[in-house]
């Protein structure tokens, strides 16, 4: 019931593209990346639920007052439950305006139950690093239907009724999904510093040895926390497949005023000790169709886009998989050498870097091509990623083979 993390890719502020990863007991509600990630839009040839007509009126007439919807939420709640608190950041600026892009984000699909109940499920798991209880999800209700109240213009008892209705189905799958992981999977892993290998003066390779095993997939990514932040989570894409000797490899970018990222890149050392949540995320291989993989990855985006070539050559796959690897200067492309090392062991692969004087990432993709027989994957800065978007489609890649993991994160990160 802590703060949202951002997400994987490793920015923190500090992190690139799923509905990632954040989580907090907001989330619930709620997204995650460093600004307003792109949404899938409601479908417009279904006929919204009562509900739904309700939920996005109260949401329509609260969002030119969020601040102060948010503020009000975390009076109420820290005045009827103060106990809570420890279980928050000591600084709750950061924590602004998640409540509302996460309302936003389940009011927006509240009748797409499939892309929901999914979202939900992995914050409720991930909910569980932060010792959050079934028993405190009533207190935030009852807290989010205060806020609402006083400063939804029509708020009255139907409008209550569906938020009520909302928020009680929204937990319960929260609250299942966490009584169903706990059977399976710890809570946490605690995971040494192995090495630490700085590739220029604001971006580290770490790889880390967790305490157990760690079951993940190519593509997805972990929560993590510092001892030098204590309760303040951030979300970073795993760098490879899974390995056999279990080890775990992340990129971090350290980014102005990036409290999680600046410590991983300049203070930790090996043999400082780390805690990660559950692994989340859908950005992986489809190992049922033999359609290509186009995958765009700008600065340490790169990072999954390298764990999915892996996986790919893992399952002994001829299919063509063409890497698009975007960044500032050619000083930027830190891990290049890894990338064209992998190309030339692969005669499947072929790795394209672009610099900024080269063009823009989405315009070298347009050059190339045809791409309707592939999959996209896409990972890096949030402006890459709706450009990126836009360029996909217009190629001719439908929406629901394009990939990445701003979909589940819902808030922003400072």
């Amino acid at each position: 019931m802590s703060t949202p993390d951002c997400h994987p890719a490793n920015t923190e502020g500090d992190h690139p593209g799923r509905l990632r990863g954040g989580e907090d007991m907001t989330d619930a509600l709620a997204t995650a990346p460093d600004a307003s990630p792109p949404r899938i839009p409601p479908d417009e040839s279904v006929t919204p639920s009562p509900d739904a007509v309700l939920v996005r009126r109260t949401m329509a007439e609260i969002g030119p007052v969020a601040d102060r919807v948010t503020s009000y939420f975390y009076a109420l709640l820290f005045t009827h439950q103060p106990d809570l608190r420890a279980m928050f950041p000591a600084a709750m600026d950061t924590q602004r305006d998640r409540l509302l892009k996460a309302l936003l984000t389940a009011a927006e699909h509240l009748d797409d139950v499939p892309v929901l109940t999914e979202y939900l499920r992995n914050l409720g798991r991930g909910h569980r690093k932060y010792g959050t209880q079934p028993a405190q999800y009533p207190a935030v209700g009852e807290a989010l239907i205060g806020a609402l109240a006083r400063y939804a213009d029509s708020w009255d008892e139907e409008a209550e009724a569906a938020w009520v209705r909302t928020y009680t189905t929204i937990s319960q799958i929260m609250i299942d999904a966490a009584a169903e992981d706990e059977r399976r999977a710890p809570a946490w892993w605690q995971a040494e510093v192995v090495s630490h290998d700085l590739r220029t003066p604001d971006i580290a390779v770490i790889t880390l040895r967790p305490d157990q095993p760690y079951p993940f997939l190519a593509g997805q990514y972990t929560s993590l926390e510092t001892p030098w932040w204590p309760r303040i989570w951030r979300h970073y894409s795993f760098a490879s497949a899974p390995r056999p000797d279990g080890l775990l490899s992340l990129h971090v970018k350290a980014v102005p005023a990036g409290w999680v990222s600046n410590a991983l890149v300049h203070r930790a050392r090996p043999g400082d000790v780390l805690r990660l949540g559950p692994p989340a995320g859908s950005m992986t291989v489809d190992h049922s169709t033999d359609n290509g993989l186009l995958c765009l990855g700008g600065g340490t985006g790169i990072a999954p886009i390298k764990a999915l070539v892996e996986d790919v050559a893992e399952h002994g796959d001829r299919r063509r998989v063409e890497v698009f690897y975007g960044a500032r200067s050619d000083h930027d492309l830190y891990d290049i050498d890894t990338m064209l090392r992998l190309q030339k062991t692969f005669p499947w692969l072929a790795v394209r870097p672009v610099t900024e004087d080269q063009g823009r990432l989405p315009d070298a993709v347009r050059q190339y091509g045809p791409w309707a027989e592939y999959d996209a994957y896409l990972s890096g800065p949030l402006g890459m990623i709706r450009s990126g978007m836009d360029a996909l489609r217009g190629v001719g890649i439908p929406t629901d083979r394009i990939r990445h993991d701003f979909l589940t994160e819902l808030v922003p990160q400072p």
